[in-house]
């Protein structure tokens, strides 16, 4: 029997620092929060597209 998601609740904590950043690991540069939402959208987007082509 396959199992159907009908919703899914995702949390980022986007701007804050993480343990492995003050282990000396460079930082991933920074990008503005619109920014981030504009690569999120065009990624759901093309996946959503994808499927479509199936």
């Amino acid at each position: 029997m396959p199992v159907i998601i009908q919703e899914i609740h995702i949390t980022a904590e986007v701007g804050s620092q993480s343990s492995a950043q003050s282990e000396g690991a460079p930082a991933a540069p920074a990008m503005p929060q619109a920014d981030i939402v504009a690569v999120c959208v065009e990624e759901v987007l093309r996946i959503i597209h994808e499927k479509a082509e199936r």
